[in-house]
């Protein structure tokens, strides 16, 4: 399991799965519960959300954990573990679940995914403001399947806006919530979250090139960034 900042030799992880464990949760929910604590303070740490913003969760099984609403990420602990079946059913702890509950849910029943992230992260924010689309600013537009494009606005919590993200995230693994905040999913949580910083990262590098006086940003062609999603597929180590 990623650590994500944590001394992996003080034994604090382990110790939060026995304490999951000792509540009658099977070992493979108490170590996702305790991955999903370790990222959602992450995304705090690394400035992608505020407060009790954006929300984190991590299937197993027919299990969907997911972040309590309201509770600071620092409170939460093993005694906290929230968990709802994949039709919204609470099967796991007394906390209500996320108010964006039906996004997450959204995203598991039209996708293999097994793990989401949405943040509130502020330059990824400031463009679903913008434009309708991030503009191909960089060759990484790849990793997320293409150019991101921007979920159009509804309430929080809505199934208007889940059904508006379902129509975003076509073909990728990213989208933008206009003027609202950033959504990933991966096949970990790892990968989820690594897509919503690469996406708050690039968000930043097209702001900061467009603040230029009397310059625009070179962007790619689509057939550029098609390239590079080719190549990525055998990027890395074999295994």
């Amino acid at each position: 399991m990623a650590e994500h900042g944590r001394d992996a030799g003080d034994g604090q992880g382990a110790r939060d799965v026995r304490a999951v464990r000792g509540r009658g949760v099977p070992d493979d929910v108490a170590r996702a519960w305790d991955e999903l604590v370790v990222t959602v303070r992450r995304s705090v740490a690394d400035g992608l959300v505020v407060g009790t913003s954006g929300n984190v969760s991590a299937r197993v099984g027919d299990t969907v954990l997911v972040t309590p609403t309201g509770v600071p990420y620092d409170r939460l602990t093993p005694d906290t573990v929230v968990g709802v079946d994949l039709d919204g059913r609470q099967v796991l702890g007394s906390l209500r679940p996320t108010s964006e509950l039906p996004m997450h849910l959204a995203v598991y029943g039209a996708t293999g995914a097994r793990a989401v992230v949405h943040t509130h992260a502020v330059h990824a924010t400031a463009v679903s403001t913008l434009v309708p689309e991030l503009p191909l600013i960089h060759y990484m537009s790849a990793a997320l399947g293409g150019a991101v494009r921007v979920a159009p606005y509804a309430t929080y919590g809505t199934q208007e806006l889940a059904e508006n993200m379902l129509r975003a995230l076509e073909d990728r693994t990213a989208c933008l919530l206009q003027n609202h905040g950033t959504l990933t999913y991966g096949a970990t949580l790892s990968e989820a979250y690594d897509r919503t910083a690469q996406l708050e990262w690039m968000c930043r590098v097209w702001l900061t090139a467009s603040t230029v006086p009397g310059l625009t940003p070179t962007l790619l062609s689509r057939e550029q960034v098609a390239e590079v999603e080719e190549r990525l597929r055998g990027y890395g180590q074999p295994g």
